[in-house]
């Protein structure tokens, strides 16, 4: 099946059945028993927006898939049709942790899907989650979220959440967007683990697994300061044992990865200055070098930081990155900074952009058109 003119047709327990458009949008085959459409669920995989809609149009159930580079690098020759947003709603009540999306089509002015209700809710470990992180695999194939299991607003005390929190996170996996897993709590820790914060992922080319990342203090030197702790997987479901990924002199949390033309660049918070710092290296296990120019290293009350290319190069002009760091000690939510040069570390705050709510700590994906459209079809319902 040809990755920008294929669809394939699955009926539940027929045998397989297909349609394919050459890039002339002309049907060149079609196999499909009339008499059963109204059971049929459509499975595509296409970078065409025209295909999707096409699609959409029919009388069935319709489940897009588009195949994917792999999570932190941004395939930037991709039919681009928005941002997915996924983030939780403050500690007001057991309801606000848990996971929210918003949906823009410009990365700029968003607004809340499912009636800035919770999407995807968890009942499991302290019932609450944060951080929510989202990502695509790297063939394509699934969209995750992982997520901080913690409810602030159940347990109240940062000190038990700190010292005595879960050493899980909370996973759902979809193929669609729309059809998501039952969450599921996986221990990922070290065993004297007093927290396990902030959790995000990213492929690695070189040993063709994910790293998975978060922060931790540890019994073992007494809670003394929270470092990036690692640890790698295949599947999601198994995951090998624990290592110190980051240690600085100070505390470090909320860790985010991005890559760009051969180069990773990370942004983390140093929770004694409450500062951001950003690096930048040729491979995920570094070494890694602090951007000496960093215009944001001097802010201080953010946390949360979430890097996402907003606007591809073209022609005419260089990409635009963007970085969304959480106001959390002005409890003002996301602020956006971006930069036409992310290698230089050079971002400006920028004023055009707009939320439904308080988005806190949490992550994006970059959709297609079919996918933009049937997330706002699904949780724009009445």
């Amino acid at each position: 099946m040809m990755r920008d003119s294929g669809l394939l047709v699955k009926p539940d327990k027929v045998r397989h059945l297909g349609f394919i458009f050459d890039r002339t949008m002309k049907v060149q085959k079609l196999r499909l028993p009339m008499n059963c459409l109204s059971t049929l669920r459509v499975f595509w995989a296409t970078a065409c927006p025209m295909i999707a809609f096409m699609i959409l149009q029919l009388p069935i159930q319709a489940v897009g898939q588009v195949t994917s580079p792999i999570p932190g690098v941004v395939d930037k020759d991709a039919s681009h049709g928005g941002f997915l947003f996924v983030t939780f709603n403050g500690e007001g009540s057991p309801m606000t942790e848990q996971i929210y999306f918003g949906l823009s089509q410009d990365g700029r002015h968003w607004e809340a899907l499912n009636q800035a209700q919770p999407v995807l809710i968890s009942e499991l470990g302290e019932k609450g989650v944060r951080d929510p992180f989202i990502f695509r695999s790297h063939d394509g194939k699934k969209i995750y979220i992982i997520a901080t299991d913690l409810s602030i607003n159940r347990n109240r005390s940062w000190n038990r959440a700190t010292h005595a929190g879960s050493k899980s996170i909370v996973i759902w996996e979809s193929e669609d967007l729309v059809h998501w897993s039952e969450p599921r709590l996986v221990p990922i820790a070290a065993d004297d683990a007093g927290c396990t914060w902030a959790p995000e992922a990213v492929y690695d080319q070189d040993t063709q697994d994910y790293l998975v990342f978060w922060a931790s203090l540890t019994k073992s030197d007494n809670f003394g300061k929270q470092r990036i702790w690692a640890c790698r997987t295949k599947d999601f479901v198994t995951f090998d044992k624990p290592f110190i990924y980051i240690e600085k002199d100070r505390d470090v949390i909320d860790t985010d990865i991005v890559f760009d033309e051969g180069k990773y660049y990370r942004f983390s918070k140093d929770e004694h200055f409450k500062a951001i710092t950003m690096e930048t290296s040729d491979k995920l296990m570094g070494p890694w070098r602090e951007v000496p120019d960093f215009s944001l290293s001097r802010l201080k009350g953010y946390e949360g930081p979430e890097c996402f290319l907003l606007e591809p190069a073209t022609a005419d002009k260089p990409s635009t990155w963007c970085l969304l760091l959480d106001f959390y000690s002005k409890g003002a939510g996301y602020k956006p900074f971006v930069t036409h040069d992310i290698k230089g570390g050079q971002f400006e705050p920028d004023s055009d952009f707009s939320f439904p709510f308080r988005f806190r700590h949490g992550g994006i994906l970059r959709l297609t058109p079919a996918e933009y459209q049937l997330l706002k079809t699904t949780y724009n319902r009445p």
